[in-house]
């Protein structure tokens, strides 16, 4: 049995599954052994500086023929280039596929289309996925409040991607993102409507994602009730919300009454710091990468409540072919239990 949908068509991909961005923690070799499995890989490239932007673009090209996309943050808060300038880079260094979140796309789905490229946009209501289609969007991604990292969503995805995938025409694929760590949940997404699943917290745990040991070791060892909601880690993105797992700066910050960064008296400390010698002071939105020397407790551990269905660190490739077998098997089982006369 094939799990080949329409978002399959639209994006020139084996199977219907979409790593999420994942932020600094995305890497060049996750992004290809992605595609190169069959899903397609994303390349956060939001905080990387134009130059970085361009090599981590031919990073992948270099790694896959397949489709990629790369991801950009719309929010003025959150980003510290010009959009417009930033997309030209990824698109002239030949990205594929440009995925945007946390604001409108409108201003710029003409110039991803006249590169030849198909965008992909990130809601978090019905109202936000049909402002999205009228802006010529190809694919519209709705995205649950369980999800992982920074979330623009206040509705579960069980009760958001059913009415997203009514606000959306036929032909404007719809992928479900927020709380799906397996197969049963791809299978889930596939009957709620959407054409496939865009996964976070799972490709966290992978060996091409650049977590610290210990984030990863986190991942695999939490629990669904075990992550927070809310704006723990706001220096460098102020005020969006945000899912982590639960730590003692979470515990801190929720006892003294979950104040504003200026308010809490320990923020100015540094906790960690990075491979490249940068200090990291407390409450950063910045995760714990590779190399990243210190209290990496203390950095934001960001992951959904799909956390609970991660078992071990995994090669990504693998992590793909398991999905889709074990959607394949749900949706087996699905027909069976209708009984032959379903369809």
């Amino acid at each position: 049995m094939s799990l080949h949908t329409p978002l399959c068509d639209r994006l020139g991909i084996e199977h219907p599954v979409v790593q999420a961005p994942i932020g600094s923690v995305s890497t060049p070799d996750l992004a290809a052994a992605v595609s190169n499995a069959g899903g397609l890989g994303t390349l956060a490239v939001t905080w990387r500086d134009f130059d970085r932007t361009r090599a981590a673009v031919d990073a992948v090209r270099e790694r896959t023929d397949d489709p990629f996309a790369v991801n950009l943050v719309l929010d003025d808060a959150a980003r510290e280039r010009p959009t417009e300038e930033h997309l030209d880079v990824c698109l002239d260094a030949g990205a594929p596929l440009v995925s945007f979140s946390f604001g409108d796309p409108e201003p710029y789905v003409e110039r991803v289309h006249e590169s030849g490229a198909d965008v992909l946009a990130t809601v978090g209501s019905a109202d936000e996925a049909r402002a999205a289609v009228e802006a010529g969007v190809d694919v519209v991604v709705a995205q649950g409040w369980e999800a992982g990292g920074h979330v623009q969503s206040d509705v579960a995805t069980m009760a958001l991607v059913p009415r997203v995938a009514d606000a959306t025409p036929d032909d404007v694929p719809v992928v479900a993102a927020g709380g799906i760590a397996d197969g049963r949940g791809l299978a889930a997404a596939l009957a709620l409507g959407a054409d496939g699943g865009w996964l976070g917290t799972r490709f966290v745990a992978t060996e091409e994602a650049d977590a610290h040991e210990r984030y990863r070791e986190a991942v695999v060892d939490g629990a669904a009730d075990e992550t927070v909601r809310g704006t723990p880690f706001p220096r460098g993105w102020p005020e969006q919300p945000h899912r982590t797992l639960e730590s003692q700066a979470t515990e801190r910050w929720i006892a003294a009454g979950r104040p504003p960064l200026d308010e809490r008296p320990d923020a100015d400390a540094v906790v960690a710091e990075t491979g490249d010698g940068e200090s990291l002071r407390r409450y950063v939105d910045l995760p714990p990468l590779a190399g990243v020397e210190g209290s990496v407790e203390e950095l934001p551990h960001y992951a959904g409540q799909s956390v609970g269905g991660v078992d071990e660190v995994a090669h990504a490739n693998t992590v793909v072919a398991e999905l889709v077998a074990e959607a394949t098997d749900a949706v087996e089982t699905l027909r069976a239990v209708r009984g032959p006369g379903g369809s």
